[in-house]
């Protein structure tokens, strides 16, 4: 009996008994849609449940635990959470044909987060019960809070990014901490990248890191055999990626493009018409200046024809970059703009909870919320406090590294360093990739990496903290 009972399962059945409470019991807590579910219920073969109620019911105000089946791929969203969601439906309508209950879906994404909690604290707890249970305590704390199991109980993409990216570094730290690091452990840890890059086109860029710290990983073992795989799993990751972003849906291109353009760019531009100028596009297009995709009424329609060969065949996301590159008060700008949003875990203009529970529309459950709140209202949503976070650090990792007297102990610090690395990624593509558009919402892959770094700063003070005591009992 007492060799189950360790910091990690401690942890996990914690963690178990918490997810069940915030998402399967009453009231249920999802995340309204915000028009973004039609791609995937096209993609996965569901529709919504009652067909006759209001756009006001379905849409933003009120979270949906039912959803009809319909015939798969009527339409296609490239991402890795078709994956699950094909395989979960295909259950779902074998052992409740009736219809599927999107608690299910909850189920099985807190069932992999409960096993990266459980790798992290059985691989990270450097060997001390008090810094396991610390750990334990503190993913239970940032990553359990409704502001991200809310996402669980719906069809946004969100939870695949944030349980990929927690089990990408649970794993990253189990290859790193084994004695003799496994190819086994190597090939999961490429499956949850994969998972990771792939579960939004705006990730994309992120795999190019990854493949770049596999060509570290090739060298923490000497074998021909180890090498091999590690540069080959290094070339696929980077491969995904390009053709990730190549093969994305023109619509999506085009959507993406416009908010970047109009909604970014030109968003309270100086001089609509100088911009327009020295990018090479017509002077008519200065009637569309700060509006965004989905905005009705608009001066030229978004989908006009005229748009290909006036717009979008002529400029690109490396024109939007280049550009920022020459005008980087511009960039400094809407950089400013997202630090302002860049702390809000959950979308709070989506309701939580079901119209039958009877609660006002766009109605939030703040249960279990201490940490999203925390952040959303008590740190400086500015610049200048991302920059002081990232500087220390960076100043620990660096410093961590000089210390370091072997390969492995390096490459250690050299993957929480590509942890905040991803966070600046998944903080500056939105803005060149999709302007100010619900830039909140974009960037929570960013909350994710900065929660991580977080708990990565707030373990290494613990551990360093029972070092020095339990040294001061020994002399």
């Amino acid at each position: 009996m007492r060799k189950w009972i360790n910091p990690e399962n401690v942890i996990v059945l914690a963690g178990a008994i918490l997810a069940a409470i915030l998402l399967l019991s009453r009231p249920f807590v999802g995340v309204a849609d915000n028009g973004d579910f039609l791609r995937i219920l096209n993609t996965v073969g569901l529709n919504y449940y009652d067909p006759f109620e209001s756009y006001e019911e379905r849409f933003f105000a009120y979270s949906h635990s039912r959803f009809a089946y319909d015939t798969p791929f009527s339409g296609f969203y490239p991402s890795s959470q078709i994956i699950f969601l094909l395989l979960l439906r295909l259950i779902s309508q074998i052992v409740h044909p009736g219809f599927f209950d999107i608690r299910l879906l909850g189920v099985f994404y807190a069932l992999l987060l409960l096993t990266a909690l459980w790798l992290l604290v059985r691989h990270n707890g450097r060997g001390s019960l008090v810094v396991g249970l610390l750990l334990g305590v503190a993913v239970l704390f940032v990553f359990f809070d409704i502001g991200y199991l809310a996402y669980f109980n719906s069809l946004f993409g969100e939870p695949v990014s944030m349980i990929s990216m927690l089990l990408v570094f649970a794993l990253g730290l189990t290859l790193l901490n084994q004695d003799h690091p496994t190819r086994r452990v190597l090939v999961l840890l490429f499956v949850a990248i994969f998972f990771l890059v792939n579960a939004k086109v705006q990730n994309a860029p992120i795999g190019v890191l990854f493949s770049l710290i596999f060509l570290r990983f090739a060298f923490i073992r000497h074998d021909k055999r180890w090498k091999w795989l590690a540069f080959g799993l290094s070339a696929a990751l980077l491969l995904n990626s390009v053709v990730l972003y190549v093969t994305a849906p023109k619509e999506l291109k085009h959507i993406n493009l416009y908010q970047t353009f109009f909604f970014g760019v030109l968003y309270n531009s100086p001089d609509v018409k100088s911009d327009l100028e020295e990018l090479g596009l017509p002077q008519r297009l200065e009637v569309l200046a700060g509006t965004n995709y989905f905005e009705s009424g608009t001066a030229i329609p978004q989908t006009d024809p005229s748009l290909g060969p006036d717009f979008y065949d002529r400029v690109s996301h490396m024109d939007v970059l280049l550009f920022y590159l020459r005008h980087p008060d511009r960039l400094i700008k809407n950089m400013e703009y997202a630090a302002e949003n860049s702390f809000s875990i959950r979308p709070y203009y989506l309701g939580n909870y079901e119209k039958s529970e009877g609660k006002p529309p766009n109605a939030l459950s703040f249960t279990y919320s201490g940490w999203s709140e925390f952040k959303n209202n008590h740190l400086p949503h500015t610049i200048g406090f991302l920059a002081f976070f990232y500087l220390v650090y960076y100043g620990g990792a660096v410093y961590e590294w000089l210390r370091s007297k072997d390969r492995r102990s390096k490459v250690q610090v050299e993957w929480l360093m590509l942890q905040g690395l991803i966070g600046i990624f998944a903080f500056m593509v939105p803005i060149v990739g999709d302007g100010r558009a619900d830039i909140g919402k974009h960037l929570f892959l960013f909350n994710v990496s900065f929660d991580m770094m977080v708990i990565a700063m707030f373990v290494w003070i613990a551990h360093k903290s029972v070092w020095l005591v339990a040294r001061k009992q020994s002399s």
